[in-house]
């Protein structure tokens, strides 16, 4: 059964692009692992250092009792207490329904961001 956590952050403010470059680094990483679905990340329009982390894995054993010990994440949950105001907020959700609109728009964007830096 899938499983999403949700995690939210207050990053403080001049720490924030450590804890985006740590955070990104990590995601990277699990792009890479079999059961891994999707982690869509968010910022609050009103505060910039309020970010909310929505990650989808295929089953809640491999995400929690496997994932949590990649050595990819060392660095950032290391990092983590020196890089938030509090510490962060995650929840655990199941999945009972998915509705997805074709991907074609966020790829689109991607061949037009390649087209500009060319």
């Amino acid at each position: 059964m899938r499983v999403t956590y949700v995690v939210r952050f207050q990053v403080l403010p001049d720490r924030l692009e450590r804890f985006l470059t740590l955070l990104n680094g990590m995601l990277d990483a699990m792009r890479d692992e079999p059961q891994f679905r999707e982690a869509v990340l968010h910022r609050d329009p009103d505060s910039a250092c309020r970010l909310l982390l929505v990650e989808t894995w295929e089953s809640d054993e491999e995400a929690s009792d496997e994932q949590i010990h990649r050595p990819y994440r060392r660095a950032y949950h290391e990092a983590l207490a020196d890089l938030l105001v509090r510490p962060r907020e995650v929840t655990e959700w199941r999945t009972l329904r998915v509705d997805r609109r074709e991907m074609r728009f966020e790829s689109r964007a991607a061949e037009e961001l390649a087209e500009a830096r060319a």
